[in-house]
């Protein structure tokens, strides 16, 4: 378990898939932030709770995403290029390599949950400074916006790995990650909020201490984000257990 972790650690540094996802969820972050920060009439950001939901949230959501994004790739990548069957004979317990990414992936998901929220409530000051607005969110708050947001996209890359396990397929494993989170779980929650706020999106967004009166408490939120991707990763193991990878 030890080696296999430390060889997907080796991966992770030998790539530039890493490098490319946290400068794409930067640049899109920022632009993000800073447009709606511009374009949002002043009524919409006056207080902390719309702030925190409609300016810098988007650090929190578009990091989950993309630490989601990233557990899909650092499994289906293997299997678009080959590169599984040499993991697997080197370690035949396939447990084994499923948990020693699970690692990997969680504790680079929670790198990119602190530089995306961390980037987020950057951009969101600047934003209210250059139009004369107050910030209205103390430390507090931006404590619970960037430790939610790590933990938040901590576990989302364990989902987006479980997700990659059972799919397998690179292209549409990431394509129905982005349309879920930034397409069907958006519609659920404006439309359906008593279905919309158990999504596993809306989950993350609740540990940062957005959207606080539609959503769940913070705390029952990180608890039922974690049995969705402890859910996934047994999917995922069991799926890598039983298949042929040829």
């Amino acid at each position: 378990m030890r080696a296999q972790l430390a060889s997907e650690v080796i991966k992770l540094r030998s790539t530039r898939t890493t490098t490319a996802l946290v400068g794409s969820m930067l640049a899109l972050i920022v632009t993000v932030v800073l447009l709606h920060g511009y374009a949002l009439p002043a009524a919409n950001v006056e207080t902390p709770s719309d702030q925190l939901t409609f300016l810098i949230g988007w650090g929190e959501v578009l990091g989950a995403l993309f630490a989601g994004l990233f557990g899909a790739i650092s499994f289906t990548g293997e299997v678009r290029y080959g590169t599984i069957r040499p993991t697997l004979l080197v370690t035949p317990r396939r447990e084994d390599v499923v948990a020693a990414k699970c690692v990997a992936a969680s504790l680079t998901g929670l790198a990119f949950g602190v530089i995306a929220t961390t980037a987020a409530a950057i951009a969101g000051r600047i934003a209210l400074a250059v139009r004369g607005l107050d910030d209205t969110l103390n430390s507090g708050d931006y404590v619970l916006f960037i430790l939610g947001g790590a933990v938040a996209s901590a576990l989302w890359a364990m989902i987006g790995l479980g997700v990659g396990a059972v799919v397998r397929s690179q292209v549409p494993t990431v394509v129905g990650l982005v349309i879920w989170v930034l397409f069907v779980e958006s519609i659920l929650v404006e439309n359906a909020p008593g279905l919309g706020k158990f999504a596993p999106s809306a989950l993350g967004q609740t540990l940062s201490g957005l959207r606080p009166d539609t959503l769940l408490a913070p705390a029952l939120g990180a608890l039922l984000l974690a049995v969705y991707a402890a859910t996934a990763l047994v999917a995922g193991t069991l799926m890598t257990s039983r298949r042929d990878f040829v």
